[in-house]
């Protein structure tokens, strides 16, 4: 059997830089977008730690568009509730369900709960995390590392389990890493290798999929101001925070929210395995 995989008909042109006009098939140029508003329509998101922050900026990026949002958070309620209450303001639907992704149990009932309450599932946003800030290694404890770890990218894998028997081609993976995966952090060891973890996770699993046209991209965001600073930090640190990056400010979850609409739409149909990096100009290379 040959191993040559030919994709288009054979034909050569004889100057350069070509004829188009000559090609057989033509490329495809007009825009594959829809009209805005329209580009997510009759699709069904669940979003992970979607209550607030960059969960809730892509919560009311996604329903603007048309989606059905489902939200998995933990017991973040009242802002589970104003994440709703917005994206219905909105004009959308938002589905609440709270939990613990950190068990696979919980992600198995949650995606079977979206699906038998909206038929289908269409894009997957593992977002959830937490993070514990210590200085020295020696006392990252036992349970510390365990739970980070389980939250960050155990309930990815739990995820991805329990949604692929629902996903079909074309349906989107996105899952968040961080700026911490590319140049670490001090103070963020256990975090930081959670997030290199999900980059590999990211590349791997899409070259699994990719043969059943399922994409699974992810995004890096730098500092980003969403609760999980103020709960992370001291006030003296918060208010230095983002002051390392060359805009010198931490980003807002708006300025985060387009690069996971751009993958879940046609914009991205030719991209499988990739990091974007909305992080204020720090160059990571990666």
């Amino acid at each position: 059997m040959s191993d040559t995989v030919t994709t288009m008909p054979p034909q050569h042109q004889q100057h350069q830089p070509g004829d188009e006009y000559l090609m057989n098939p033509r490329p495809h140029s007009m825009p594959r977008l829809q009209a805005p508003g329209t580009r997510l329509s009759q699709k069904v998101a669940l979003i992970t730690g979607g209550d607030s922050g960059i969960g809730r900026a892509v919560a009311l990026a996604f329903a603007g568009e048309g989606a059905t949002i489902a939200v998995i958070y933990l017991d973040e309620h009242e802002d589970a509730v104003e994440t709703q209450r917005l994206v219905r303001e909105a004009g959308g639907e938002c589905l609440l369900y709270p939990g613990d992704v950190g068990s696979e149990k919980f992600c198995r009932e949650a995606v079977k709960a979206v699906v038998d309450q909206c038929g289908r599932l269409d894009i997957l946003v593992n977002n959830a995390a937490q993070q514990f800030p210590s200085n020295d290694i020696e006392k990252i404890t036992e349970e510390q590392l365990e739970k980070t770890f389980r939250v960050n990218i155990f309930s990815m894998f739990y995820m991805v389990k329990a949604a692929l028997p629902y996903l079909v081609s074309g349906a989107r993976i996105i899952n968040t890493a961080s700026i911490t995966a590319y140049r670490g952090s001090a103070h963020l060891v256990d975090y930081s290798a959670t997030k290199g973890a999900i980059v590999a996770f990211t590349r791997s699993l899409a070259q699994q999929l990719v043969k059943h046209e399922i994409h699974v991209n992810a995004v890096a965001p730098g500092p980003v101001w969403t609760p999980l600073i103020p709960a992370s930090f001291s006030a003296e640190e918060v208010a230095k925070f983002g002051a390392n990056v060359p805009m010198k400010r931490p980003g807002q979850p708006d300025e985060i929210a387009p690069s996971y609409l751009f993958l879940a739409t046609e914009g991205a149909s030719y991209m499988t395995g990739q990091v974007l990096h909305p992080n204020g100009g720090e160059i990571i290379n990666g």
